[in-house]
């Protein structure tokens, strides 16, 4: 063998290695049978982070209980540590959708950590007589145990991040309820004229939604910190001392700062996977609700001369090959669609999730997948849509106030003052004159023009108008 490849070797034969790689022969395998996303696992920073924190809090166990010797500890843990800080993230090369429940990705895992371990001792790559990926790094785990963790830990750190970019975007609407406060408009229901409100009123709502759903995310967020590491194959534990389990916790509550806990039935934890579909049901709710937002907004930037035009969006580009001049609601729609593709999800893990069968779910791996995928676009996706739209969103208060005297419900404001009788013979005259209710309640003295314009003001016609 020449000095720019290495042989390893596998029940199933021998493969040869290029030297400079740390991976090794299962990972090998794994990427020649498993082409399906042309993408690599590296393209999940976090979860590689998270992976080498669970083999570092295994290691630091295995040591406790006398069944790693300090040297091989240390240079395991020097390894994970090195990959925590972001090195060797490109000797992750498995697709992330793969058959085996994720053991591409775990020996993917262990055959770096090993490599890396043996350089730090000055071996040679694939000296696995010294540090083993399966009998050292992997020492008293399973991808059943290891890998789900991982995946908990990953998206246990993605929901804050995922909910600072909520966080960006409820302010941005906050920002924008304050300065629409005093803007009169007429509120819509079943997309008819109902009554009036301010635009600053619609512009909180969408605020408050978001709002609602930062809170219920940390709830769906906690379902994650039970973990079943320690449960080795199946939830039983085999080939782990007594010990090992509640140590193996408390390590990981070290190595990554968050207060995991052993699930109370390791079997049930192995197969279980509720959480992940708690959580892509949230996700699903999220999109669901920023994509009506975008829905509105697109509603109300219509036209602009032949729609209602009662806002406008920032123009981001020419929106037609063909038409000079058109802009297009742009950020709206790219939301719209990344709500599309989060709901299209979350069916694909309710599906994955109600196939396992038996002591494990081997679907995992499309599970994780959908929920990074998910995960990452909301948050560029939200981020974009406050600073390259909501932020940039000015009104046309004129267009707004016209509306409302355009309208024949806006009587329904005067019914404490007018009655009932008398407001509805109004609105009839206005529907079938196609005069203004303004203008009808001057013509018939019902009102003066001062008592009128008092009474439009937002402060008279819409409760709460001052609590934006």
């Amino acid at each position: 063998m020449d000095n720019l490849h290495r042989i390893e070797k596998d029940f199933l034969g021998e493969k040869e290695i290029e030297n400079d790689k740390y991976y090794g022969i299962q990972t090998l395998r794994a990427k020649e049978n498993f082409n399906i996303t042309t993408i690599e696992i590296s393209i999940f920073p976090n979860f590689i982070i998270s992976l080498a924190k669970v083999k570092k809090a295994c290691a630091l166990t295995n040591f406790e209980l006398g069944d790693l010797t300090e040297v091989q500890k240390n240079a395991i843990v020097e390894a994970c540590d090195m990959i925590i800080d972001g090195k060797y993230h490109d000797q992750f090369i498995v697709d992330p959708i793969q058959g085996g429940a994720g053991t591409s990705t775990n020996m993917n895992a262990n055959e770096v950590i090993a490599n890396i371990a043996l350089e730090i001792l000055g071996k040679k790559k694939g000296s696995y007589n010294i540090i083993h990926p399966n009998n050292h790094v992997n020492m008293s785990q399973s991808t059943n145990d290891a890998y789900p963790t991982a995946i908990k830990i990953t998206l246990y750190e993605l929901i804050f991040k995922l909910q600072d970019s909520l966080k960006i975007l409820r302010d941005a609407f906050k920002n924008k309820a304050f300065e629409f406060k005093d803007i009169l408009k007429m509120g819509r229901t079943q997309l008819q004229d109902a009554v009036p409100m301010t635009l600053g009123q619609e512009f909180k709502t969408f605020a408050t939604m978001i709002d609602d759903d930062i809170f219920r995310l940390t709830t769906a967020q906690n379902l994650l910190k039970e973990v079943n590491l320690g449960a080795t194959a199946i939830g039983t534990g085999i080939n782990t001392k007594p010990q090992y389990q509640e140590r193996v916790i408390k390590n990981l509550r070290c190595v990554t700062g968050t207060d995991y806990y052993k699930a109370n039935d390791m079997i049930e934890a192995t197969q279980d996977t509720g959480s992940f579909v708690q959580i892509s049901a949230m996700l699903k709710s999220i999109a669901i609700k920023i994509s009506k937002i975008c829905n509105d907004l697109r509603l109300l930037s219509s036209g602009p001369r032949a729609g209602l035009n009662e806002i406008n969006l920032p123009p981001m580009q020419p929106g037609s090959s063909i038409m000079p001049g058109k802009v297009n609601p742009v950020m709206p729609e790219v939301v719209n669609q990344v709500a599309f593709e989060v709901i299209g999800a979350d069916t694909t893990i309710s599906i994955a999730s109600e196939h396992g069968q038996l002591q494990l779910n081997v679907f995992e791996p499309i599970i994780a997948y959908k929920l990074f995928i998910s995960i990452n676009m909301m948050r560029r996706a939200f981020e974009s849509l406050a600073d390259k739209c909501i932020k940039g969103i000015t009104a046309n208060p004129e267009i707004c106030m016209n509306n409302v005297l355009n309208s024949a419900t806006l009587v329904t404001s005067l019914n404490p003052i007018l009655g009932y009788e008398k407001s509805s013979a109004v609105a009839k005259e206005a529907l079938k004159s196609g005069k203004r209710v303004y203008d009808i309640l001057l013509e018939q003295n019902l009102f003066s023009k001062e008592e009128l314009d008092e009474l439009l003001q937002p402060k008279n016609m819409v409760q709460n108008y001052d609590k934006i």
